[in-house]
């Protein structure tokens, strides 16, 4: 897969990457390189999942990077779904996630003996974009269901509004293994299939549907906020009206609770065991933490609270001990 160059890094296009990191945690939750324990850390980590908070995940190995070089991470963006999977098979030590873990798949853990913690790391505005010389800024929750719902008819912009334009249009949607997908399924729609209309372009791949979307008269998609900042020049994202007007998507409405309902959280998930017996595991999962705040900005998503944050931090310390 191809990514396009982010503002914190130069990245090869590839499905998944093995990267150097280093890591200034340590075994023990809190820990810091000053405390020598951390900064000595050496050995492997596996992370796989979501494609959205995946930028984050390399955000953190920038910030890491220059700190320990014997830290070696691989990661992956399998998508939610793909990344869960290899996770509760006890393949890999972190699983990004862009939904809560579901049911069926706390269930393969268990049937595996994987017993994880979940860490919110940040807060994402899910956007839906449109080709920017597309004549609509604002869309109803009830036009958007209608719009990208199983049972959907809409093929033209007109038959959702006759004050749209009339023009044909083309959707890009995230695969079925993408939690955000899921999300707008799910939360959303809401629909009990729990799926979304099938006469799509889909791809795992969120820069396949932002190219997508930019090059092609009347199109729609959606995918994570970073994927739109980064590409305003090529997209226009559109206002939601949940009932209390038109409100876009940005950090600010996301974090104040404006932005409803496609404002979502975003987590990572860690394999207990592994942090406990892989001081290259808690390493990296300390430090990410513990920079929170800079990496989400770097990543171009939305802090936590300090609310949710401290919850985040309660989290990992009751995963150290």
């Amino acid at each position: 897969m191809n990514r396009t160059s982010h503002r914190w890094a130069a990245v090869s296009g590839a499905a998944v990457l093995a990267i150097t990191l280093a890591a200034c945690g340590g075994a023990d939750a809190g820990t810091t390189s000053e405390g020598g324990e951390s900064s000595s850390a050496s050995g492997s980590v596996s992370v796989d999942g979501s494609s959205t908070v995946y930028p984050m995940s390399v955000a953190a190995q920038e910030l890491l990077n220059e700190e320990n070089p014997d830290v070696q991470v691989t990661v992956g963006e399998a998508g939610t779904g793909g990344g869960f999977e290899v996770f509760c098979q006890g393949q890999t030590d972190i699983s990004d996630a862009s939904r809560p873990i579901e049911e069926d798949e706390v269930a393969v853990c268990e049937e595996n003996g994987v017993e994880y913690t979940e860490l919110q790391v940040a807060t994402d505005a899910l956007t839906v974009a449109v080709h920017p010389d597309l004549a609509v800024d604002c869309l109803t929750t009830d036009q958007l269901i209608e719009l990208v719902g199983p049972k959907s008819k809409v093929t033209n912009w007109s038959d959702l509004d006759p004050s749209f334009p009339d023009q044909e249009i083309s959707f890009f949607f995230p695969g079925t293994d993408s939690g955000t997908y899921d999300y707008m399924a799910a939360d959303v729609v809401g629909d009990e299939s729990e799926t979304l209309r099938d006469d799509v372009e889909s791809s795992e791949d969120d820069n396949v549907l932002v190219q997508g979307v930019g090059g092609t008269e009347g199109a729609v998609g959606f995918f994570g906020y970073t994927y739109y900042e980064e590409n305003q020049d090529t997209l226009k994202a559109l206002s939601i009206d949940d009932g209390n007007g038109c409100v876009e998507p940005s950090a600010e409405t996301a974090q104040a609770g404006e932005y409803t309902p496609l404002a979502r959280p975003l987590f990572i998930y860690v394999n207990n065991a592994k942090y406990a017996d892989n001081a290259a595991t808690a390493a990296y999962v300390d430090f990410y933490i513990e920079n929170l705040a800079e990496i989400a900005e770097i990543g171009q998503f939305i802090p936590l609270s300090d609310e949710l944050y401290s919850e985040t931090q309660s989290n990992l310390e009751s995963l150290g001990s």
